[in-house]
């Protein structure tokens, strides 16, 4: 029997395979219209990648926005529990890890044996999430690689202070009319800075305890992270797939409730 975690977000469904602790394979595809057809769907690319067969033997630990939805999912997991387990197995030395989604940040308080002590998140406005950089690049006319290596030519940041995704959209908009025009770098680096600001403030909450890892979709944006370690005063861990790490952690969970006989 093998181990497969599923994480089910709003963009993105992740699914990971492990066979006594190895992962296999790991699949990041784009979520259907419902979490059941999406997670079918992360499965089904994941075991083809990994040369399993559709039939074969799973212990299967679902999470995510649509984790408990899942009918063919033995047990599904909240996603701050996920993401302890696998940002512990991926980096043990971290305590804390921030998760940058779609739709929500949240950060989590790490013990050394992967257990979550803390977590606080934020979910009521678009902005200081994926969906609102997305956002911000079609506004400006460009991609989320392009903005990201804007940044680095930036010599100073606009001011983009509203906590409120339209509000800043509006403030966006007038450093782009401007006579002359706001420079596009230092727009790109203003946005990435008012998100930094939310994920830092949220940090605070629980309390800055090193290692810290950036985990999820836009820890992918190197511009952002960069300015991020600017804002903490040190250097942050990401991952390699970092989009993939609640389904890793789904995955280990399924694999202990395996060995215990759940």
């Amino acid at each position: 029997m093998k181990a497969l975690g599923i994480d089910i977000g709003s963009l993105t469904t992740k699914a990971l395979v492990l066979d006594d602790g190895k992962v296999l394979a790991s699949t990041v595809i784009s979520s259907a219209d419902d979490a059941e057809s999406s997670a079918w769907a992360a499965m089904e690319a994941v075991l083809k990648q990994a040369a399993l067969s559709p039939n074969e033997d799973l212990y299967i630990v679902s999470t995510g926005v649509g984790g408990k939805s899942i009918a063919f999912s033995r047990q599904p997991k909240a996603i701050t529990t996920c993401l302890a387990r696998g940002v512990n197995h991926l980096y043990p030395s971290v305590r804390m890890a921030i998760d940058m989604g779609a739709e929500s940040s949240t950060v989590i308080k790490v013990n050394q044996r992967g257990r979550l002590n803390d977590w606080v998140n934020q979910d009521k406005c678009a902005a200081g999430t994926g969906i609102f950089l997305q956002q911000m690049a079609k506004l400006m006319l460009t991609t989320l690689e392009e903005m990201s290596e804007l940044s680095f030519k930036a010599k100073s940041r606009a001011d983009i202070t509203s906590t409120c995704a339209v509000f800043a959209e509006s403030e966006v908009i007038s450093h782009v009319h401007r006579e002359p025009p706001t420079p596009k770098e230092e727009i790109v680096a203003g946005i990435y800075f008012s998100v930094v600001s939310r994920i830092i403030s949220l940090c605070k909450r629980i309390g800055i305890e090193k290692d810290v890892a950036v985990v999820g979709g836009v820890a992918l944006n190197r511009g952002l992270v960069r300015i991020l370690e600017e804002e903490l005063g040190f250097e942050v861990l990401v991952p390699d797939s970092p989009q993939i790490v609640a389904a890793l952690g789904a995955a280990i969970i399924a694999q202990e409730n395996m060995e215990k006989g759940f």
